[in-house]
């Protein structure tokens, strides 16, 4: 028989399949252990955003914000956006990093955990601004009060799954492996 480049000519190169049955498991864990990041990142975006100030202009107590301050309603969507980006970079490199785990299966978990996580980031963060920001039981008229920063678009669910994606697929691409490194001998 004869060998070229230490395959023995006439036989085909198999790639690695990809394991799915032994990943589903190491998986869930994964997406779960994922997922509980969104308390501390949506306690963080609680401390860091900051409160919009309200004027009470009518005796049933609406509120209207002051000149500029309707800005925070930005400052604290792109707080949430950045927090979800690192969060998102960081989980992308820690999942890649279980090297007996990498593959597609493991991508999937991941993106899917860190939707979770930014989901319940999201409401959390919602709920612990609430708490540090309460509104007054009696609104007097001409009164100005902090309101609770708040999260108007959805779409910033979008940037802790799409960066974990970004971040492990740049280190699957930059991996030359087949079996991206997984056989740990």
């Amino acid at each position: 028989m004869e060998w070229v480049h230490g395959t023995p000519v006439g036989t085909a190169h198999r790639p690695p399949r990809v394991v799915v049955k032994a990943d589903l498991l190491p998986t869930f864990s994964v997406a779960s252990l994922i997922s509980l990041v969104g308390l501390p990142l949506g306690w963080i975006w609680a401390q860091l955003a900051p409160p919009q100030r309200m004027r009470v202009v009518t005796r049933d107590g609406r509120l209207v914000p002051l000149t500029s301050e309707s800005w925070h309603r930005f400052d604290g969507l792109a707080m949430f956006l950045l927090l979800g980006l690192v969060a998102g970079l960081l989980v992308g490199v820690v999942v890649w990093l279980l090297r007996a785990r990498r593959g597609p299966v493991m991508l999937v978990g991941a993106v899917l955990g860190s939707v979770l996580g930014a989901w319940l980031a999201m409401r959390m963060g919602s709920a612990f601004a609430e708490m540090r920001f309460p509104v007054p039981e009696s609104l007097a008229l001409g009164a100005v009060v902090e309101r609770a920063p708040v999260l108007e678009s959805a779409w910033v669910l979008v940037a802790q799954p799409l960066t974990t994606a970004f971040a492990y697929g740049s280190l699957a691409a930059w991996n030359a492996r087949d079996d991206l490194g997984r056989r740990l001998g």
